[in-house]
């Protein structure tokens, strides 16, 4: 790829390792992002709560393509939004992400008459079903938020809508027709009957009319506290975030699990996805484990569990199967409370044990800045600090919900310029910055991989921040933040009180980078004497030799 030519206005002093020049060149890649990372979507979207589906490709045929639904965190003040936006990659590099635009809001009632504000949407879920001519429909469930609404539903002959209401009640103009309520999930089975999933701390689930696609089919009932809730006795501890998937021939059942105070080490939150498997629809059901921990569950070097990501928050989404590779989506929490969250994807083994009363065992995917660069990020690509994995300072941040207060580092929350559906990945849009990096604060990215680099001379890591008027330093190390855990020192970047308050390019020659070989964690520990104030805000970041 053709090298650039970067000019620096800063070079950083490294203890005993030399700093290049200011009018030293420095060979980075063009900022055209292979390895993409975690979240996946661009910094500046802000989809929770997704449900990916790989549904054929409408505009080229024997193809596929992976597309995420989710609710939109645009409303920036409260949870989720007035519309739900779609997004799509190829399922030969779901790495490439593409924005597909709006594809659903209800901004009218069932008699076409306007109203003043639309509906709220929270987390969707989308259901295929291909009719005896071959026709397909999608059938979107949108979670309406207005009274009278939950139930609501809209369906498109295309994975990308629009998406239009098909179950206003003939009754009120104002209401929908239909069972399902908080958070559904819609399953159409292989004899196609369908069966609808919903619940807030209690689960409920039934078969569906297939005519309606909303309500409970004639001669059923409402399956109530199919798995035991949060304040039920048992292990599932429902939350919310239903989903639901067929394996072979198990159901796999996807919610949020409010973990109990002292599991794994740490409180209890509902900042977990796990899982349940049955040989029935309805079940009963088999408790399975934990998919994905939002997190971060780490060891300290004390050798005790923390939570190397945000100390809490919620979660919610489901599993795909993608090519012949299994992963996990989820979001995570950025910014200083529950309303700017990110799509991300971790892989995952599924091992499913046929025939009656066999197993479904799903691997608890990591929760790492990769995303579907599953050999490691490239270390000569510019990547956005607010990749970053782990996040964690000099004390323990705190949850009062919805809020986090931190005491260290954090991803701050961003949305883009004007021009981000032009250039969605272009580092001006697709940056998170970390800030608030604080004496004690450690900075974390779960992996690059350093093949091409090994044994090249002169590597540097060039580092873009903001000084903040403090004295201190950043030392970078290598697998662990801890040298009694293994971590190995790779340099350091000195920060003065009087460097300018803008952004700046630090250079620093990283010897110990040579050594290096294949996937490797990177971790920012920062130092100062001056406690309780930031350092620097972490903008982005290359290597280079």
């Amino acid at each position: 790829m053709k090298d650039k030519i970067l000019k620096m206005a800063v070079v950083a002093v490294c203890g005993t390792l030399a700093a290049t020049s200011c009018n030293s060149e420095a060979k980075v890649e063009e900022p055209v992002l292979k390895t993409v990372g975690n979240p996946y979507l661009p910094l500046w979207e802000h989809i929770p709560d997704g449900e990916p589906y790989v549904f054929d490709d409408p505009d080229n045929p024997g193809k596929q393509r992976v597309y995420i639904y989710g609710s939109h965190d645009s409303r920036i003040s409260d949870y989720c939004g007035m519309e739900f936006v779609v997004w799509s990659a190829p399922v030969e590099d779901p790495s490439q992400w593409r924005y597909e635009g709006e594809v659903f809001r209800v901004d009218k009632n069932g008699k076409g008459e306007p109203q003043d504000t639309a509906d709220v949407l929270f987390a969707p879920d989308v259901a295929l079903v291909t009719g005896p001519d071959g026709k397909k429909t999608y059938y979107l469930y949108p979670n309406d938020q207005v009274g009278g609404r939950n139930g609501l539903i809209a369906k498109s002959d295309k994975p990308t809508g629009p998406f239009e209401v098909c179950n206003w009640s003939k009754e009120d103009p104002n209401k929908a027709d239909g069972v399902l309520a908080f958070d559904p999930a819609v399953f159409v089975d292989d004899d196609g009957r369908v069966y609808g999933y919903w619940g807030f701390e209690r689960s409920n689930g039934a078969e569906l009319d297939p005519a309606t696609m909303a309500t409970v089919k004639p001669g059923t009932k409402v399956v109530e506290d199919m798995v035991s809730g949060k304040n039920q006795p048992g292990d599932f501890r429902f939350f919310e975030a239903s989903s639901i998937r067929k394996i072979k021939d198990k159901y796999v059942f996807i919610y949020s699990r409010w973990t109990k105070d002292g599991e794994f080490g740490l409180p209890d939150t509902n900042y977990t996805l796990a899982y349940a498997y049955s040989d029935k629809p309805l079940g009963p059901w088999t408790y399975g484990g934990t998919i994905i921990d939002g997190r971060g569950r780490e060891t300290n070097e004390k050798g005790d569990t923390i939570a190397s990501a945000v100390v809490s928050g919620n979660t919610h989404g489901s599993i795909c199967l993608i090519g012949d590779q299994w992963y996990v989506f989820y979001h995570r929490q950025t910014g200083t409370n529950e309303f700017a969250r990110q799509a991300m994807v971790a892989p995952i083994t599924v091992k499913v044990e046929e025939g009656p009363g066999g197993k479904v065992e799903i691997s608890e995917g990591e929760f790492n800045s990769e995303g579907f660069a599953l050999n490691g990020l490239d270390p000569l690509e510019r990547h956005s600090a607010g990749l970053a994995c782990w996040l964690t300072g000099p004390k323990v941040a705190e949850h009062k919900w919805p809020d986090n207060i931190f005491y260290g580092s954090y991803v701050a929350a961003s949305y883009g310029n004007d021009d981000k559906f032009d250039a969605p990945y272009d580092l001006r849009n697709n940056t998170n910055p970390v800030v608030n990096n604080t004496d004690g604060s450690i900075v974390g990215y779960k992996y690059f991989n350093f093949s091409a680099t090994k044994g090249k001379k002169d590597l540097k890591l060039l580092l873009r921040l903001k000084p903040e008027g403090i004295d201190g330093t950043i030392q970078v190390m290598a697998d662990r933040p801890w040298a009694s855990q293994g971590g190995k020192p790779l340099g350091t970047v000195e920060l003065k009180a009087d460097m300018p308050k803008e952004s700046t390019e630090l250079i620093t020659i990283l010897p110990g980078l040579t050594e290096l070989d294949g996937k490797h964690a990177i971790f920012f520990i920062f130092s100062s004497d001056t406690k309780e104030k930031s350092l620097c805000t972490l903008e982005d970041f290359a290597f280079s030799f």
